[in-house]
C-alpha cells in the first residue's frame, strides 16, 4: 500500500492526504525530533504526531512539543500541479493501524452525538503549502489502508496550489463562508472546504462538516468516522510551520431517540412544516423543517405524512425515518427532540424516484395536523 500511494503521488494523482504512519511508541513530554520518513510519537497520552514524508525522498524533520509540532527541516520540493511532499500532522483516531491511545474511533456516524475540535497554526512566508484539517470516513470501521472519503478543510493556502477536483459552490460552516471543491484522487473521494483568507485558529464542530458531506450524498449515517487530523501539506519550503495546539473529542450516544408523548400536550398541536425537495431522473432529496408555532415546548416529536406513488426513502439524517407503503414516519434523534416555542427542528433524507416528482401535501406532528410554510 505504501508503494501504491507513492506511485499515485509521483503520477500527480494524489493531492489529498493519503498517508502512511509507523508508530515509534512513547509519549513525548519533552521536545522530540522526528526525521524518520513515517515516524510518529504520542503527546498528551491522547494524540499521535506523525512526520509522514511520502511525496519526496528528501529529508523532512519535525520537532514535537507537548501540544503540537514544528517543521524544522524541509528539503523536498514538488511541482505545484502535483502532490505535496508530505503531511506532517497530529491526529485522533486510527490511521494505517496506528491508533491514538484510548480512542473511541472508528465510530459510526449515526452514533455520534457531538464531535468538536480546536486547532491553532503558526504560518511562515515564502513557502508553498496548505494548512489542512483532514476528516476521514469509510463504509467500514477501517483501521488500516485508504479510507473512501476524505474531508479537507483548508485554513490557509499559499502559492499556486488547489484542491482536488473543481469548485461546486460555497457554504457557511463554523460561522464562516467556505469555497467547496469536489473530486477524486483515484484512491478516494475528496470534498474540500477552502477559506478565502488565512485562519490561524478555529474552534468548531467536526460533525457540522460531516453532516454537510452527508447532505451532499457523499456518505450516509452508516459510514464510520476513523480519524481527525491537522497539519500541513508543503510543496516548496515550509520550515517554521507549526501546529501550536490541537484537541479533538468525539462523543457517542447519537442514535437513541426521545420517544414522543402518547397524547400531544396542549400547545403541541400548533406546528408548521416546510418541505424543500430536489429531484432528478430517478432520485430526490428532501429537507424538512418543523416549526413550533405553539406556546409550549415540544418534547419529543413524530412527524407522519404520505409520499406520492413512486417515491421510496433510502437514507436519512437528523431523524429516524421509516416507510411503510406510502406512509413515512420520522422521529427525532437525541439532539433535536426538544423544540421551544418559535423554534425549529430539521431533518432530511434521500430517496429513489419512479415517474414524475411531486411533494407530500399534508403533515401530522404527534397526531396533530400542521400547516405548510
Amino acid at each position: 500500500m505504501k508503494r501504491q500511494l507513492r506511485a499515485l503521488a509521483a503520477a500527480g494523482l494524489l493531492l489529498g492526504s493519503s498517508l502512511v504512519a509507523v508508530a515509534l511508541g512513547g509519549n513525548a513530554s519533552a521536545d522530540t525530533q522526528i526525521c524518520e520518513q513515517y515516524g510518529s510519537t504520542v503527546i498528551q497520552s491522547r494524540y499521535v504526531v506523525q512526520n509522514n514524508r511520502w511525496g519526496t525522498t528528501a529529508q523532512q524533520c519535525i520537532n514535537v512539543t507537548g501540544s503540537g509540532f514544528e517543521i524544522t527541516t524541509q528539503n523536498g520540493s514538488s511541482p505545484t500541479n502535483g502532490a505535496p511532499t508530505a503531511y506532517p500532522s497530529v491526529f485522533f483516531g486510527c490511521h494505517y493501524t496506528n491508533c491514538s491511545p484510548g480512542t473511541n474511533l472508528p465510530i459510526q456516524v449515526s452514533q455520534i452525538s457531538s464531535a468538536t475540535s480546536s486547532i491553532s497554526y503558526r504560518y511562515v512566508s515564502g513557502a508553498t503549502y496548505n494548512a489542512s484539517y483532514d476528516i476521514w470516513l469509510d463504509p467500514s470501521p477501517k483501521r488500516d489502508g485508504v479510507n473512501q472519503m476524505e474531508i479537507m478543510i483548508w485554513l490557509n493556502r499559499q502559492g499556486s496550489i488547489q484542491p482536488i477536483g473543481s469548485v461546486v459552490g460555497t457554504t457557511t460552516l463554523a460561522g464562516r463562508t467556505w469555497e467547496v471543491w469536489r473530486g477524486s484522487n483515484g484512491s478516494n473521494n475528496v470534498i474540500s472546504y477552502v477559506a478565502p483568507s488565512a485562519i490561524s485558529s478555529l474552534n468548531f464542530s467536526v460533525l457540522d462538516f460531516i453532516n454537510d458531506v452527508r447532505n451532499r450524498g457523499a456518505i450516509t449515517n452508516s459510514w464510520y468516522l476513523t480519524s481527525i487530523q491537522a497539519g500541513f501539506e508543503p510543496w516548496q519550503g515550509g520550515v517554521g510551520l507549526a501546529v501550536t495546539s490541537f484537541s479533538a473529542s468525539v462523543n457517542g450516544g447519537g442514535n437513541p431517540t426521545t420517544p414522543p408523548p402518547t397524547t400531544p400536550p396542549p400547545g403541541n398541536a400548533a406546528c408548521a412544516v416546510k418541505y424543500t425537495a430536489n429531484s432528478w431522473n430517478n432520485g430526490f432529496t428532501a429537507d424538512v423543517q418543523i416549526t413550533n408555532t405553539g406556546s409550549s415546548a415540544i418534547n419529543g416529536w413524530t412527524l407522519t405524512y404520505s409520499l406520492p406513488s413512486g417515491q421510496q426513502v433510502t437514507n436519512a439524517w437528523n431523524a429516524t425515518v421509516s416507510q411503510s407503503g406510502s406512509t413515512v414516519t420520522a422521529r427525532n434523534t437525541g439532539h433535536n427532540g426538544s423544540v421551544a416555542p418559535g423554534g425549529t427542528a430539521s431533518f432530511g433524507y434521500q430517496g429513489t424516484l419512479s415517474g414524475s416528482y411531486s411533494s407530500p401535501t399534508s403533515f401530522s406532528l404527534n397526531g396533530a395536523t400542521c400547516s405548510r410554510s
